[in-house]
């Protein structure tokens, strides 16, 4: 493994760090309807859990309401109950084949809670981040180690590797600020 491909490694890494973590985000609720939310949600369907949108076409109705239409008729109690005994706190109503879910509205402690939880993801990612440096910056030192490169290019290396880090976590601090914004706006 050369340098370049240590540094093309740890950018594509790193990106994927911060992929991940943009998905985190769209998990954590605002005072919006978001049709992400109900990504983690788990249907039993037939005896296997499955996620909620395998069973059934999750939209938006408005800016505060969700709305979930079962692929099979039987299957409404089901999505229903899942979504009410999920951790986010969601009350599922059913209107015929249709179900509606209302995003209630978030109490200024609920935000506050929310942007900890922010930040405590940003934080996640920022080390994840810094675990890929801690990587690359040993993978130089060991082809330095086997003479397969000079001190002057592990400088230049590890430099080039900070300069990407560095881009990351600040790309990460302006995502945990806007999704803080996003959450705090009433």
């Amino acid at each position: 493994m050369s340098l370049e491909d240590i540094k093309k490694t740890t950018q594509t890494k790193m990106d994927q760090s911060i992929a991940a973590f943009k998905n985190n985000l769209t998990k954590i609720r605002t005072g919006r309807a978001n049709p992400a939310i109900l990504d983690t949600i788990q249907v039993d369907y037939y005896g296997s859990m499955v996620p909620l949108s395998q069973v059934a076409n999750v939209s938006l109705i408005d800016s505060r309401t969700i709305s979930v239409q079962p692929w099979e008729k039987n299957m409404g109690a089901k999505i229903e109950k899942a979504i009410r005994e999920s951790d986010l706190g969601l009350n599922p109503a059913a209107m015929g084949d249709l179900i509606r879910v209302p995003m209630p509205p978030m109490s200024e402690e609920r935000r506050k809670e929310m942007t900890k939880l922010v930040r405590t993801e940003g934080e996640n990612a920022k080390i994840a981040v810094r675990n890929l440096r801690r990587d690359a910056n040993e993978s130089v030192k060991k082809l330095v180690k086997d003479k397969l490169a000079s001190e002057d290019e592990q400088k230049r290396s590890e430099a080039d590797v900070q300069k990407v880090t560095d881009k990351h976590i600040a790309e990460i601090d302006q995502l945990v600020a806007a999704k803080e914004q996003e959450i705090m706006a009433v």
